[in-house]
């Protein structure tokens, strides 16, 4: 009698999963944002959030739960309720750097997170004050080769800017000081008035300063160029330096343990979403690569960042300040 009662609550487990899937979403779907509204991020995930919505038959609420490098937002969804009601709009810092850079997140992305989709790509840009005295890559590769020294910014340890500034420093040898800041609209202030001599911001950011001429763009600092930009030259081409890629990526996550139909379902509809005109248009926009992918093609991408990162941190010597 005890076996029978197992065998029919493993079979009333069993389809219950099936039914939850197809009976998703019956409610709102949370989409959080580990970082404050404007940024890269909240912007990819607002585009996707009102499409999803209407793609799904329910409302996508963003929130943006911001603070600890991404790491409370993060945590947020790792440890919630793994029903498909409640997503992350992943980047690169919480999901690669931050669980080799930091202790005590109180997640691990690899084991609680759930890759899902990819949905952009956006490089840094290599930029300088437009009174700097060099206006090409080279220019600037032989400058730093002279040994005379440079200050480059960033919005703070830790973060992709901040790696390839360092990762630049390490592989010419270069006399190169950083200069941390508590976030990108300070550092970048400073690179305007010419306080600090160079930095890698996210490629968006920069757009309208490199338009007007307040800035120089000399390289992007990811491995193949920008689709935007097909004129400017990648950091790693100009310098030699192979393995030199550095971007800000953004993905869709879910708790581990969401059903396997649910993530089956948004990885569709995402895709079909980035494949839309409109929003190829706004996405080059924003200099950002659409870069559709399948939930184990994303999955391996993530793989792949997080193993280079642990080599950046290695290479470069660069420890939390």
């Amino acid at each position: 009698m005890l076996v029978m009662l197992r065998t029919l609550l493993c079979v009333v487990a069993l389809c219950a999963t099936p039914a939850l899937a197809d009976s998703w979403p019956s409610r709102p779907i949370h989409l959080i944002v580990a970082y404050a509204p404007g940024g890269t991020g909240d912007v990819v995930a607002r585009l996707l959030s009102d499409k999803l919505a209407t793609a799904l038959g329910q409302s996508v609420v963003v929130e943006n739960r911001a603070g600890a490098s991404g790491a409370i937002g993060a945590r947020a969804v790792a440890t919630a309720t793994p029903d498909g009601y409640m997503l992350l709009l992943g980047q690169t810092g919480e999901i690669s750097i931050n669980q080799h850079w930091l202790k005590d997140l109180g997640y691990d992305p690899d084991k609680e997170l759930q890759p899902i989709a990819l949905a952009s790509v956006v490089s840094l840009a290599l930029v300088v004050p437009a009174k700097a005295p060099y206006s090409t890559m080279q220019n600037f590769v032989t400058y730093l080769k002279s040994g005379k020294p440079v200050s480059f910014a960033s919005a703070g340890v830790g973060t992709p800017g901040f790696f390839a500034g360092e990762a630049l420093k390490a592989g010419l040898n270069a006399n190169m000081t950083h200069v941390p800041y508590k976030g990108a609209g300070p550092a970048l202030n400073d690179l305007l008035g010419a306080h600090v001599d160079m930095y890698f911001p996210g490629f968006p950011a920069v757009t309208p300063q490199v338009k007007a001429g307040s800035l120089k763009l000399l390289a992007v600092s990811s491995s193949i160029r920008v689709l935007s930009a097909p004129d400017v030259p990648t950091v790693a081409e100009v310098t030699g330096l192979k393995t030199f890629d550095f971007t800000l990526w953004q993905g869709i996550f879910a708790p581990r343990g969401t059903p396997a139909d649910v993530i089956k379902r948004l990885n569709t509809e995402i895709n079909k979403i980035l494949a839309t005109d409109e929003i190829k248009t706004k996405f080059t926009e924003l200099r950002a690569d659409i870069r559709p992918t399948t939930v184990e093609e994303f999955t391996r991408f993530v793989q792949a960042e997080s193993a280079k990162y642990v080599e950046v941190i290695k290479a470069t010597g660069a420890k939390p300040e």
